[in-house]
């Protein structure tokens, strides 16, 4: 039966609201300058390929039991269970593994993250694994109620777990993986046979699009918050004030309350000089059992089993001018097709030009353009995009898009042993010294995010598209 977690963890029925936090719209970078080559003020956005959500810090491999992964004609043991995590601000989640052949880090910072940026976006199975979530430990916490639907005998919540995870494994990695406890082996076997085909839960706090531009003396936008909270608070800060800069809606009545499918803008005065700020919202609320979380550094990509009221965040841009090029730019992993996606549209009267890894590209007014930019999988990447005036976005991040699937041994060969991803790993339940579920024992360590890991070659290696604008025709 389903029912509240214990302590912390809500069930799929969230509650919303009860600590919401109060909405920043933060001017970052409001900077006074003067229109060079009309391309705005000079500001740099050191920006994570994050569309909004949670983000979180890795506790460890928290309530488990063991597994046998048979690979390559090899039997490796390794622990199955549920993670812990501390969000942001505020929080905790539990998370399985959705990556076995891959290593967590200890540690390692976790970013909410759609589906289509991770391995569920090409993963068929994807929507069995949410209703295994829905339909197993932790969100169904009466494991006697379990034990009889799965037809288990008794089950504890490390063999509870195990079988979850197990399942969940077989569906997420192709693998070929059994737990070692009879019951948690029988559970594992009842949910891969009996999940069904779920859709992808909402995101539980996104701004869209994430960036906005335009002429002063307008308003900019829409900007519209897409979330799964009741709603969340909007207050402008007192600087943005000072400048007259507004958040409103479309007839500019100032808003202080935002729910799901609101539209958002910044409305800047006429004589306001060029310039970028940033439109920052919070809540606090359940985030979506189902959601991915992805690894800010290379760390195995997790799903998430519950959710405790945690703090969730989004950001949106605007850059306005009074005349010349006024340039939008975002970026975001595409899986598809092996690569970031680098967006530029341009709501100005004159084209924006950038250059990107040494090659420089133009998008005339009133257009936008999209440079693919190829990254190998598991690969960190850092590159900026620089324009007139002093204009730099820097975009950094991790393609991490698919497992490894069940074609080979772990990476560092290990056969019955499970060693921490670091040193200092995570003490579980069992008293273990384990911080990882992944099948392998290797530290592809990426400190930081890899500076200077940029595209290598020249216009070769980019490929164009024209973006879909339906306010503009090529």
């Amino acid at each position: 039966m389903l029912s509240a977690l214990s302590q912390f963890f809500a069930p799929t029925t969230r509650r919303r609201g009860a600590a919401r936090l109060a909405v920043s719209v933060v001017a970052s970078g409001l900077v006074v300058a003067g229109s060079l080559a009309g391309a705005g003020a000079a500001v740099a956005d050191d920006t994570l390929q994050h569309r909004g959500g949670a983000a979180a810090t890795l506790d460890g491999l928290m309530t488990y039991d063991k597994a046998l992964l048979h690979s390559d004609g090899q039997t490796h043991e390794l622990p199955a269970g549920l993670f812990e995590m501390t969000v942001d601000g505020g929080g905790k989640l539990k998370t399985y593994c959705i990556d076995i052949h891959n290593p967590t880090q200890d540690q390692a910072r976790y970013l909410e993250t759609p589906w289509a940026q991770t391995s569920l976006g090409a993963n068929k199975n994807a929507g069995k694994i949410r209703w295994i979530l829905q339909n197993s430990y932790p969100q169904v916490d009466d494991l006697a109620a379990l034990a009889e639907s799965a037809g288990t005998g008794p089950l504890t919540a490390k063999t509870a777990a195990a079988g979850t995870q197990v399942a969940i494994w077989r569906h997420s990695d192709n693998a070929d993986v059994d737990a070692v406890d009879p019951g948690a082996e029988k559970l594992a076997d009842w949910l891969e046979r009996s999940a069904d085909h779920l859709g992808e839960p909402k995101a539980s706090l996104t701004l869209e699009p994430g960036a906005v531009s335009g002429r002063s003396g307008e308003r900019l936008g829409p900007v519209t918050v897409r979330t799964d909270a009741d709603s969340v608070a909007v207050s402008p800060p007192a600087d943005a004030a000072a400048m007259g800069i507004k958040i409103t809606d479309k007839s500019g009545k100032p808003v202080t309350e935002a729910a799901d499918g609101t539209q958002l803008y910044f409305d800047i005065p006429e004589d306001t000089a060029d310039g970028t700020a940033s439109l920052s919202v919070q809540t606090a609320t359940s985030v979506p059992v189902g959601r991915a979380f992805a690894g800010v550094t290379k760390s195995q990509t997790q799903i998430l089993a519950g959710s405790s009221e945690s703090t969730v965040s989004a950001t949106a841009t605007a850059t306005w001018a009074a005349k010349g090029a006024m340039p939008a730019i975002t970026a975001e992993k595409n899986c598809a097709k092996g690569g970031v996606d680098v967006t530029a549209v341009n709501k100005g009267d004159e084209p924006f030009t950038f250059t990107l890894a040494g090659q420089e590209y133009a998008v005339e007014a009133g257009k936008s353009r999209t440079v693919t930019v190829p990254v190998a999988e598991d690969q960190a990447y850092d590159f900026t995009i620089t324009g007139p005036g002093g204009l730099a976005r820097n975009f950094q991040g991790v393609l991490d898009c698919r497992t490894s699937g069940n074609p080979g041994s772990p990476a560092d060969g290990t056969t019955t042993q499970l060693a921490p991803a670091t040193a200092g790993g995570t003490v579980g339940t069992d008293g273990l010294d384990l911080a990882e579920t992944g099948a392998s024992n290797a530290t592809p360590v990426i400190a930081g995010v890899a500076i200077g890991l940029v595209v290598l070659g020249g216009a070769a290696v980019f490929f164009f598209r024209k973006k879909n604008d339906p306010s503009t025709e090529d």
